[in-house]
C-alpha cells in the first residue's frame, strides 16, 4: 500500500493542546488578582478603599439616614402636584406600557442573530435588577400593601407580555415597535387628556421621565435628518445643516432653556399663543440634543465602505432606498453606544430645567427639606441620594439595554 503523503496525516497543533478546563475560584483570584507583587498591593489598597466606602455608605442607608422625608414625600418625588384623585390614570398607563414593552422586548430576544432560540429565565431577568432594586424602596418606604400589589402588578405585566411575545410569529413580531410607540401616545392621552391633568402640573419623575421619553422620540429622527443634511450633495442643505449644528453645539444647554423661557415668544406670530413651559423645554432639550446626535449618526455614515453604495447604485438602486437599506442600517450599528450615551446624558440633563422654573426630580429633592417640619433637620443628603439612586437606575437600564442590543446585532464583530 502507497504510503500517504506526510502532509495529509500531520497532526493539526489545536489537537496536541490540552484541554482547556474550568478555573477554580482559588485559580481566577490568583491569576487576575494576586499574579505579582506589584497588582497584589493594588488590590489589597483599592480593596481596602472600595470596603470602606461599602460600610460607610451602607450605614448611611441603613443606620443613620433618616427616611422619614422621603416617606412624607414619596409621592410628590413621584408625581408632584398630579390630582391624587386622579393618579390611577398614570397606572394604567404603566400598566400598558409595561405589557407592550414586554411584548416588544421578548419578540427581539427571540430573533437573535447567532442562535434563534429564546434567552434562559436567569437570563432574561438578569437586567430587571435595578428597576427591581428601586421597586422595593419604594415598597418599604410607602408601607402601603397597594402600592406593593400594584408595583407587583406591572412586573407580572411586564414578563407576561415578554413571554407572550416569544411565542409571536416573526411577522407580527416586527410590528410591537409600532405597537410600543402608539401605546406611548395613548398613555399620554390617559394622563394628559380629558379629565386628566395637562403637562403643566406635572412634577418630579413624572416630569423628568415625560421630558427624556419625549426628548429621545423627537431627536433622535432630527438628528438622523441632519446628519444626512450635511453630507448631502445640494450646497444650500449642508451649509444650513452645519451651520444649524455648529450653532448649537456651541451653546450651553442652560442657555437654550433660558432663550426659550425668555425669547422663544418674539419668533411667534403676533396674537399666537405663548407655549408652555414644559414645551419650551422640551424644544430646547431637543434642539440641543440633535445637533449632537447628528454628529454621532455622521460618524457613523462615513464607517460605511463606499464600494457597498457603488454597488448599489450598480444595481439600479435609488438614492432613498441605499440610504434607507444599506447605509442608515450599517451606519446606526456601528455608532449604537454613542447614540445611547447621548440618550442617557439627555436623561440627565433633565434636572437643568429646574432653573427655568419647572420642578423636576432633583427639584423636588431641594424643596422638600424647605417644608416646616424638615426645615432646619440637615436631611438633603437623604432626598439626593434617593434622587441620584433614580437617576442611576434609568441610566443603568438605557446603557444594559444598549448592550443588549449591541450582542444582537453584533456590534464590533466582523
Amino acid at each position: 500500500m502507497t504510503a500517504l503523503p506526510e502532509e495529509t496525516v500531520r497532526i493539526p497543533n489545536e489537537a496536541l493542546r490540552p484541554p482547556v478546563h474550568a478555573r477554580s475560584p482559588r485559580e481566577w483570584i490568583k491569576e487576575n488578582l494576586f499574579p505579582n507583587a506589584f497588582n497584589s498591593v493594588l488590590t489589597v489598597v483599592f480593596g481596602a478603599i472600595i470596603m470602606w466606602a461599602v460600610v460607610r455608605t451602607a450605614r448611611f442607608v441603613f443606620v443613620t439616614a433618616q427616611w422619614s422625608i422621603v416617606r412624607a414625600n414619596l409621592t410628590n418625588f413621584m408625581v408632584g402636584f398630579f390630582p391624587r384623585d386622579e393618579i390611577w390614570r398614570i397606572w394604567v398607563a404603566m400598566m400598558l406600557l409595561a405589557v407592550v414593552t414586554g411584548l416588544r422586548w421578548g419578540s427581539g430576544g427571540r430573533r437573535r442573530i447567532a442562535e434563534r432560540t429564546p434567552q434562559p429565565l436567569r437570563q432574561s431577568l438578569k437586567p430587571l435588577w435595578p428597576p427591581a432594586l428601586l421597586a422595593v424602596a419604594i415598597i418599604v418606604l410607602s408601607g402601603s400593601a397597594v402600592t406593593a400589589g400594584l408595583i407587583t402588578a406591572l412586573f407580572l405585566a411586564g414578563f407576561g407580555g415578554r413571554i407572550a411575545g416569544a411565542a409571536l410569529p416573526q411577522p407580527i413580531g416586527r410590528w410591537t415597535g409600532v405597537a410600543l410607540a402608539v401605546t406611548l401616545v395613548v398613555a399620554y392621552v390617559l394622563v394628559a387628556g380629558p379629565g386628566g391633568s395637562g403637562a403643566s402640573l406635572w412634577r418630579g419623575l413624572l416630569l423628568t421621565m415625560a421630558l427624556a421619553a419625549a426628548g429621545i422620540a423627537l431627536s433622535f429622527p432630527i438628528g438622523v435628518l441632519l446628519a444626512l443634511g450635511r453630507r448631502s450633495s445640494f450646497p444650500a442643505i449642508r451649509v444650513l445643516c452645519v451651520g444649524y449644528i455648529e450653532l448649537i453645539r456651541g451653546v450651553p444647554l442652560i442657555t437654550l432653556l433660558f432663550m426659550a423661557f425668555l425669547i422663544l415668544g418674539f419668533f411667534l406670530p403676533p396674537g399666537a399663543e405663548i407655549p408652555t413651559l414644559v414645551t419650551r423645554a422640551l424644544v430646547a432639550l431637543v434642539l440641543f440634543t440633535a445637533a449632537y446626535l447628528a454628529e454621532v449618526v455622521r460618524g457613523g455614515l462615513q464607517a460605511v465602505p463606499k464600494g457597498q453604495i457603488e454597488a448599489a447604485q450598480a444595481l439600479g438602486l435609488s438614492p432613498v432606498t441605499i440610504t434607507r437599506r444599506i447605509v442608515l442600517p450599517q451606519a446606526l450599528r456601528a455608532v449604537l453606544p454613542a447614540i445611547v450615551g447621548q440618550f442617557i446624558s439627555l436623561f440627565k440633563d433633565t434636572s437643568l430645567v429646574g432653573f427655568i422654573g419647572l420642578t423636576e426630580l432633583l427639584g423636588v429633592a431641594q424643596q422638600v427639606t424647605k417644608q416646616p417640619e424638615f426645615l432646619g433637620l440637615g436631611l438633603h443628603a437623604e432626598t439626593l441620594v434617593f434622587a441620584s439612586f433614580i437617576y442611576w437606575v434609568g441610566a443603568y437600564g438605557m446603557s444594559r439595554a444598549s448592550q443588549r442590543m449591541e450582542t444582537r446585532l453584533g456590534v464590533g464583530e466582523r
